[in-house]
This record gives C-alpha cells, structure tokens and sequence, in this order.
C-alpha cells in the first residue's frame, strides 16, 4: 500500500532551529513569563497600530472637513463654513495636541520603555530568544514528518 504526500516520514533533524530553542538552565516557567511578555508586546504593537489609525482617520477626516467648508461658502452658506473653519478645521484633538502629537509621546514613552524592556527580559532571561514560547507550542501542536507540520521551511531545513 502506497502513502500519500500528506504521509508521515521520520527526519531526525525535523525541530525547531537554533534560534527557537531554549537554553540550558531555562525552566518552563521562565519560558511561559516570557510568552506572556510577548503576549503582551503583540497587543502593545496592534494598539500602535490602531493609534496610528487614528492618527491618519482623524488627519483625513480634518482635510475632507477643509473641503466640505470651502464647497459650503461656495453653495452660498458662508456662515457655516466659517463655522466649520475657525471651530473644527485644525482643532487639537486633546487639549494642546494634534494626533501625530500623541504618536510621538506614545512611541516615546510607554511603546519605547515597553521593547526596552521586553527586550532586556529576554536577554537576560532567555539568551536573547524570541518567540520560546511559541516555538515549543508549535512542536507540541504539530503533527511530525506530516506534510504542511514541517518545523522550518525547506529553505531553512537543518
């Protein structure tokens, strides 16, 4: 009986690379700590991202807002485009700021100190790893040998 391509093989060299395993002396706690830090970069990064999007909605929003005022005094309403100009067009968005403003404070502080010290976790904690966690889950969920549950992409293969 033949097998198919989705069939099992064994390769002992079938594991995760160098750089997604784990030191000597790492305990399985140290290794879940620090995926939890990940964890918590990750959510950190999509929150950039959505501040980001905020950023760039809100610049859009303003410049459209510039155009409605400009056809509002052309369809004869000048009142309220003025209104619009001096109440809305340019306003900050928190008190003293504009969104790009609020990017900079936030990629300055909080985002900065928080891959500071992700970053400095792992170094010290991890041998400078990335990704432990998630590596080790991957072996444990993924089916050996099988075809598409490969460790590493051909052109990686150790």
């Amino acid at each position: 009986m033949s097998q198919s391509q989705d069939s099992l093989h064994n390769d002992p060299s079938d594991g995760p690379d160098a750089a997604h395993q784990r030191g000597e002396g790492i305990s399985d706690e140290t290794v879940t700590a620090l995926g939890k830090f990940s964890e918590a970069l990750e959510v950190v990064e999509h929150a950039r991202g959505l501040l980001y999007g905020f950023h760039r909605l809100t610049g859009k929003a303003d410049l459209a807002l510039g155009e409605a005022a400009e056809l509002l005094r052309e369809a004869g309403h000048g009142a309220m485009a003025r209104d619009v100009e001096e109440r809305l067009v340019g306003r900050n968005v928190i008190k003293g700021r504009w969104t790009f403003q609020i990017v900079e404070d936030y990629d300055d502080g909080y985002y900065a100190e928080f891959k500071t010290l992700e970053k400095q976790a792992r170094e010290e904690l991890g041998d400078g790893k990335r990704h432990l966690f998630e590596a080790e889950m991957k072996e444990d969920r993924r089916t050996q040998g099988r075809r598409h549950h490969e460790a590493l992409p051909e052109d990686v293969q150790q």
